[in-house]
């Protein structure tokens, strides 16, 4: 059976209730003078589109649609010169005015705004090109300018926050982990791990690299062990069975686990007939099967046995090249450090395949989902935002939403921070509850606050893993943000 978990255990805050932005004068539209006219544009609005020239911002259905800095300036000369062809040294010398460079690197901006705009190679419904000549936008723009955008109904679509991030949303920033992951996953390795502090968005990348295996023709098999319960993890052969199961229903397989199940044999081989057998014998296409919350399983007793199975299925691709299992890939996503509880190497899948670590955001992705939001921070906010929440991916997503759907300002984000009944309150709360479950590892936050190190590299590692502080070793532990600082100063000392 499995025991109660040892480790911090941080769930995601509920989703927020929000409002949606429709006040022009929070977007703070401004006015500038160009040489076309003696008042610019405040707003281009053609089909879904919403061209802002203040802002900088391309939205769709008010949603920010990513665009780069070159991007949106050929959008905007072509939107400003619509119906007139614009020539490929014109648009170079507006995109480049002080540099010489290759007719190229318009074609790949140019490719790039069409594919954003959601043109497809066969049809351009917005720009097309005039062989011989340069480019020409076509589609019908209304302007929009001064009063009438102030009195608008412009706004901005928001997403609740917490939990997965959808597999559409344009608030999904990607790190480098994902194309290292999408990449173990097209070359078909056998396992390939991702570990991450909760809360970082381990869900989240699972969830986009299985969409890429279906894109490629995989099967695509997920498990949340978060979701077995009580008697399902009793024991070795009440899980495996449950798995199989699960499996079996998800892959719609047509052989069910009680027509391969044999008493006379242990649930391992059990499940390997199984797999074997229904879900990897009779289709020859790969199998990418995801895992999140792995963790569940290592304060389980039969936890190692579990592990023992998954390295057992790595070496029969060398030990039996023929068979079934350089089809089969397991993404295990986690939060614990595996070797705190999995002590033979040998019967462990965390030392083998591809291993990559999902680490927080940086200052320039933080920068980039600001945009993504609208922009409610100016450059110099952005910096004092990121020293505020750091990278943590739900701070920063709970806050830029805050500031935009209650059109907020960052010091007033700032000053309600550390409150319970502040934007936070939730969240700050829930991780100071989770601590306070565990006296040991309370007094050793204490301790950190206080400036001294943690005691043991145990302990590091488990207010690591769930998410309370960050750093390669103990004796350079600290909290993983100034909120996180400020707000369990304020509780525990």
């Amino acid at each position: 059976a499995c025991s109660s978990t040892p480790l911090v255990s941080l769930a995601g805050v509920p989703s927020l209730t929000v409002g949606l932005l429709t006040r022009a004068e929070q977007l703070q539209l401004s006015l500038p003078v160009t040489m076309m006219s003696q008042v610019t544009p405040q707003l281009y609005l053609f089909d879904t589109f919403c061209l802002d020239v203040a802002k900088r911002l391309l939205l769709s259905a008010g949603v920010v649609v990513p665009l780069k800095s070159k991007d949106f300036e050929l959008l905007l000369a072509l939107v400003e010169r619509r119906e007139q062809v614009l020539s490929k040294e014109e648009l170079m010398r507006r995109l480049w005015p002080d540099s010489i460079v290759e007719e190229g690197n318009l074609s790949v901006h140019i490719f790039a705004l069409r594919r954003a705009l959601g043109e497809t190679p066969d049809e351009h419904r917005y720009i097309v090109t005039v062989p011989g000549r340069g480019y020409s936008f076509v589609a019908e723009v209304r302007v929009v300018t001064g009063t009438e955008a102030g009195s608008g109904n412009t706004h901005e679509e928001l997403e609740p926050v917490g939990g997965a991030v959808p597999l559409a949303s344009r608030f999904y920033v990607e790190r480098r982990t994902d194309a290292e992951f999408q990449a173990a996953v097209a070359r078909r390795d056998s396992i390939v791990l991702v570990k991450g502090a909760r809360q970082v968005g381990k869900t989240s990348l699972l969830a986009r690299s299985l969409q890429q295996a279906r894109e490629t023709g995989a099967r695509v098999a997920l498990t949340d062990f978060q979701l077995f319960n009580a008697a399902q993890l009793v024991s070795a052969e009440s899980f495996l069975l449950a798995l199989a199961k699960a499996i079996a229903e998800q892959l719609e397989l047509a052989v069910t686990p009680a027509e391969v199940w044999d008493a006379e044999l242990g649930p391992s081989m059990n499940f390997t007939r199984y797999l074997r057998r229904a879900a990897l014998g009779e289709n020859h296409a790969h199998l990418v099967w995801g895992m999140d919350e792995v963790d569940r399983l290592f304060t389980c007793a039969f936890g190692n046995e579990v592990f023992g199975l998954f390295r057992s299925w790595h070496n029969a691709r060398s030990l039996e090249p023929a068979g079934p299992w350089p089809r089969l890939t397991l993404a295990l996503a986690y939060a614990t450090e595996a070797h705190l509880f999995i002590t033979d190497i040998h019967q462990s899948p965390f030392n083998v395949g591809t291993r990559l670590t999902l680490e927080d955001f940086t200052l320039e992705q933080v920068a980039e989902l600001n945009r993504r939001y609208g922009a409610p921070l100016n450059e110099a906010e952005v910096e004092r935002f990121f020293g505020l929440v750091g990278g943590h991916p739900y701070l920063v997503r709970c806050g830029l939403h805050e500031l935009m759907a209650q059109g907020s300002s960052f010091e007033m984000l700032a000053a309600q921070a550390v409150h319970d009944e502040g934007p936070f309150g939730d969240h700050l709360r829930r991780l100071l509850f989770a601590l306070s479950q565990d006296a040991a590892l309370c007094e050793v936050v204490r301790g950190l606050l206080q400036g001294q190190p943690c005691p043991t590299a145990e302990s590091f590692y488990r207010l690591r893993s769930a998410g309370v502080v960050v750093g390669d070793a103990a004796r350079a532990a600290r909290p993983r943000c100034r909120l996180y600082a400020s707000y369990l100063k304020e509780h525990l000392l």
